[in-house]
């Protein structure tokens, strides 16, 4: 895995909130437990091939190479930033 759950967590404001696999988690505890659970559950490569800009948001397409069903997946990470922090990210598949 590219970064560790502190890492991703640290960039994210205090109330941040994550959406992924229809579920929702809400500040920064909350993050870092969603990424040390995926983080143990499968191995992973995440490789940008795309960004765009669209309504206030950043848009950053990754393909997710690993140990889990369904590899390899293009994925969309949707991104809200404040004070150059992740207030809000949505991964869509």
């Amino acid at each position: 895995m590219a970064s560790s759950p502190d890492a991703r967590s640290g960039s994210s404001t205090q109330d941040a909130v994550v959406k992924d696999e229809g579920h929702t988690y809400t500040g920064l505890a909350a993050i870092r437990r969603w990424k040390a659970v995926s983080a143990a559950k499968f191995t992973y490569t995440n490789v940008p091939f795309a960004q765009e800009q669209r309504d206030g948001a950043v848009i950053v397409t990754s393909r997710l190479t690993g140990d889990f069903p369904g590899s390899p997946v293009d994925l969309r990470f949707c991104f809200r930033l404040e004070r150059r922090k992740i207030a809000f990210l949505e991964i869509i598949p």
